[in-house]
């Protein structure tokens, strides 16, 4: 494929150093999230794929379920060396890799300390949160001093789902399939949904959160939450969600179509969409086959969707250069 096909900016592609890949084993994480192992990637062959579905650049990030599993000194050190090679590929190859920082939350002390290192130092496009840490909703206020330093910084935050905390499934059992086929998208709605009902967003205006996977649960719920969540959290009347949906940005990772694309643009900004692969764990053919559909999608404007989520991307990715 020839420089001039690459047309995509990929917001939501994972990266899985050797290192990390041990660190997962060493933890429990064989299978993460129930899934079937932890996939193959090498930078090579990252950038072999990128190629095969016209992605320019893609912004690498780290994926469920993190850095921190317990113990806030070890999480410190894995949150630093994966940005540390974060950094490295997008020196090497400065215009197909950016990266978004991971931090050791929820350890707020040397979460302050790895941004500024990540930014200053890494020179980080942004930072990524799982939709959870350890139990903990991204709308508590244990958070607040990391939002006061992303807002201070005109952040761009890439949220990524992980599997929902034992006190939001109860005493259920769990079903047998992987945990991103469902219990991502439900953990993604429902940090969302914590993070618009406490008003982080109001607070921290600077900040450009993307939320992934064309908005999970988000867009078919925003009138549920309106009234049910408005009411309790005292903005009755406000339309909160459906506020906040026209200010988030949302990538279109994984199966957008047919139904999860109309029910996104039916609540955001067209201009608010990006491009996402979530490669390696999703199968390269997998990715090839959605991307070749998602490119016959109609939105609003002149109706191209490639041409909207590339300068989307360009203009959210740039802005802090």
């Amino acid at each position: 494929m020839s420089k001039t096909d690459l047309s995509k900016i990929d917001v939501h592609c994972h990266y899985i150093p050797d290192f990390y890949r041990d660190a997962l084993i060493a933890n429990g994480h064989s299978r993460p999230d129930g899934i079937w192992g932890i996939p193959e990637w090498s930078e090579e062959g990252a950038l072999a794929a990128m190629d095969k579905i016209g992605v320019a650049k893609a912004y690498l990030s780290i994926s469920s379920p993190g850095v921190h599993f317990g113990d806030d000194t070890a999480a410190r050190d894995l949150a630093r060396q994966v940005n540390e090679e974060g950094a490295r590929l997008a020196r090497t190859h400065r215009d197909r890799f950016g990266f978004f920082a991971s931090t050791p939350l929820p350890d707020i002390e040397g979460t302050l300390a790895e941004i500024a290192y990540a930014f200053d130092v890494l020179g980080a496009s942004g930072v990524v949160f799982e939709t959870n840490f350890d139990g903990m909703y991204l709308g508590n206020e244990h958070l607040e001093p990391v939002y006061a330093e992303l807002d201070r910084r005109n952040a761009v935050l890439f949220l990524h789902p992980t599997s929902p905390a034992a006190p939001c499934t109860g005493h259920a059992p769990e079903l047998p399939y992987p945990r991103p086929m469902l219990e991502f998208f439900f953990d993604t709605t429902r940090t969302v949904t914590d993070l618009v009902l406490s008003g982080v967003f109001e607070r921290y205006p600077n900040i450009e959160v993307i939320v992934p996977h064309a908005g999970a649960a988000l867009p078919i719920l925003a009138s549920r939450v309106d009234v049910i969540g408005a009411r309790m959290a005292g903005k009755e009347g406000q339309d909160p969600m459906r506020n906040a949906l026209r200010q988030l940005h949302f990538d279109l990772a994984g199966m957008p179509m047919p139904e999860l694309l109309p029910a996104l643009l039916s609540v955001a900004d067209p201009s608010h969409l990006h491009y996402g692969s979530d490669l390696p764990f999703t199968p390269l053919p997998e990715v090839e086959a959605w991307a070749e559909r998602l490119g016959s999608a109609s939105v609003p404007g002149d109706g191209d969707i490639r041409k909207l989520l590339l300068a989307n991307s360009e203009a959210l990715l740039s802005r802090n250069r």
